[in-house]
């Protein structure tokens, strides 16, 4: 396959045909259920809504990629059982699985079924990414945003199945698959009911000189001047006093999005397979400025050409961008 096969974002049926119709090689998506690391009202797929998006997407040569990225609380297995039989019947080109149990099911229920690895499973090794591999068939691999592009063309000579890495979009750093963050303030998890952050815990509070203060459950996240544009709170972007430290900072990380614009030839040159954009929750206006840009790029650098890179900052978080761990590895 060529180096470089762009992956973009479906939150919606509508999303998913925005992103094929701008040149997407293939979209992921998922079901409206705890079985994909996005389960927000008002996003994702019924499976009507799967069965006509994965025919939208094959009629005009473009895969798409189900996400069953979430790990099954013991007792409700099925619900993922059940989604990964629908997307067999539907003909998704892959299904992305963090879980074992998960990937062993399908491995066995359907065994021509290509699997890929999320994110989720945060496997960066070599002896890790080979183990799922070799015992569940596993055709590619999603690096955690921890790598540099050295790393990963170390990697990519030690393991025998594709890479796949996010190039743009949510720069998270938590160590994704393991990060309880939203579990604490909430009581929903990213990892087992693909909630970050959930909907109805945010609250925005306009205080009393003007600024606005985010909330998420119980705990105040982060407060914004008058004139300043408030975030959405996320725990680990969020601004916080310590009795070392009467001025709220970034405990963690601050609100700025990954942008590897500029270092799709060094990537490709690392022998990264497939670059993947981030947004599932964002508007088709994004999925389709966004996905036309790399379109154009990734075309541009097949061709020999020196690519045009578009301005996208208007669309990062905190009108912020950074090419993270992937240039070097720079920690506070």
């Amino acid at each position: 396959m060529k180096y470089g096969e762009l992956i973009c974002p479906a939150g919606t049926p509508a999303a998913l045909r925005t992103a094929v119709d701008a040149g997407a090689d293939a979209v992921y998506c998922g079901f409206q259920n705890a079985t994909n690391a996005r389960n927000f009202p008002g996003l994702n797929f019924t499976p009507d809504e799967m069965q006509e998006g994965v025919a939208y997407a094959h009629a005009r040569g473009a895969k798409v990629l189900l996400a069953l990225n979430t790990f099954p609380p013991a007792g409700k297995f099925g619900l993922w059982r059940e989604a990964a039989d629908l997307g067999v019947r539907f003909g998704v080109d892959a299904m992305i699985v963090a879980d074992m149990g998960v990937a062993d099911v399908i491995r066995n229920a359907h065994p021509d079924q290509r699997l890929h690895l999320s994110v989720q499973a945060a496997a960066s090794s070599p002896e890790a990414i080979c183990y799922y591999v070799e015992e569940f068939d596993i055709r590619r691999v999603v690096l955690p945003r921890i790598l540099t592009v050295p790393e990963i063309k170390a990697l990519a000579a030690e393991i025998p199945c594709e890479i796949e890495t996010f190039i743009f979009g949510n720069h998270g750093l938590m160590v994704e698959g393991r990060c309880s963050l939203t579990n604490y303030a909430t009581g929903l998890s990213t990892n087992m009911d693909g909630v970050c952050s959930p909907a109805g815990d945010v609250e925005y509070r306009r205080e009393a000189d003007g600024s606005m203060s985010t909330r998420l459950g119980a705990f105040t996240i982060d407060k914004f001047g008058a004139e300043e544009t408030a975030g959405y709170p996320t725990i680990c972007k969020g601004r916080y006093r310590t009795p070392c430290r009467d001025e709220g900072y970034y405990a963690f990380e601050e609100p700025i999005s990954l942008n590897l614009a500029r270092m799709l030839p060094d990537l490709m040159n690392a022998g990264v397979h497939a670059f993947k954009i981030e947004g599932r929750q964002r508007s088709r206006a994004y999925v389709r400025q966004v996905v036309s840009a790399f379109r154009a790029a990734v075309d541009a650098i097949r061709a020999g050409q020196e690519p045009l890179l578009a301005d996208l900052v208007a669309l990062t978080e905190g009108q912020k961008e950074t090419q993270g761990a992937f240039k070097t590895k720079t920690w506070r």
